[in-house]
């Protein structure tokens, strides 16, 4: 690989096809991004943009799952550190703008659990192809946290208000098949060929007309651009928690692996 991708050392890259790069999350937990892998999620497409062998870039998951999400180690110092906090807030924020502002087309391959930082990037993605029994769950208010991320700008705009509001307010996972339903991904295939069919469109794509495509995903991602103020509000509210007593709580109960038992200022 060039050397432009040496420093992501917690992303695997490969070129399965002429003009396709594909970005491998591959990490214990069920990729679940640590610290490195979170700041390198949010770099990389900065440097794909760049990169002239590159027209279409696909992004999945190794082994049973596409990513569990951010990991302990990751969520625990945002908790304990107010400096680590608000560097990850920025990477959060640079992760969207940065996927959105790619002009190179994004395909995303989803299988298995999909969570949290990783799942950012697979729904911002131009074209999300999802398998069928995937996983794909908005875990913050389960964890104690405002949905932030990516999610205030991008689902009511996918699947519409009411059903961004369900599950984001409930935390209820949501298969490849209802996701495709309801409009939160582009595709559905059957399990055993999600990353072959992922390929398959980004390779129809980089054999395309590269400047039509990369100004179609420009003019289309203006309706991301427009909510900027309300997904910088969504940044703000689920930092925020981070700082606060039901996050705390949202992590014991995940690794005790029990329902939660929320007590903060708001609680009732």
């Amino acid at each position: 690989m060039p050397d432009r991708y040496d420093l992501f050392t917690d992303l695997h890259f490969d070129r399965p096809a002429d003009h396709v790069l594909r970005i491998t999350l591959d990490a214990p937990g069920l990729n679940a991004v640590n610290p490195a892998m979170h700041r390198q999620l949010a770099d990389v497409w900065t440097v794909i943009d760049r990169d002239r062998d590159v027209r279409v870039a696909v992004l999945q998951g190794a082994g049973r799952a596409f990513s569990a999400g951010g990991s302990f180690d990751l969520v625990g110092s945002m908790i304990d550190d107010y400096a680590t906090r608000t560097a990850v807030l920025r990477e959060a924020r640079d992760l969207v703008f940065n996927v959105i502002n790619c002009s190179k087309p994004i395909v995303s391959a989803i299988h298995g659990p999909a969570v949290g930082a990783g799942l950012v990037a697979a729904l911002l993605a131009d074209v999300s192809v999802a398998a069928r029994t995937a996983r794909i769950i908005d875990g913050h208010t389960r964890l104690g946290v405002a949905a932030g991320d990516h999610a205030a700008i991008c689902w009511p705009l996918l699947c519409g208000m009411a059903k961004a509001k369900y599950y984001l307010l409930t935390c209820e996972a949501l298969t490849g098949e209802e996701a495709e339903r309801i409009g939160l991904v582009s595709l559905c295939v059957d399990d055993d060929v999600v990353h072959d069919r992922a390929l398959e469109v980004a390779t129809t794509l980089a054999a395309g007309a590269q400047a039509a495509i990369r100004y179609t995903k420009q003019t289309l991602n203006n309706w991301y651009r427009a909510q900027s103020g309300i997904f910088d509000a969504s940044l703000a509210y689920e930092f925020y928690g981070f700082g606060g007593p039901d996050v705390v709580e949202g992590v014991a109960s995940h690794t005790e692996k029990r329902p939660p038992r929320f007590s903060g200022p708001t609680a009732e």
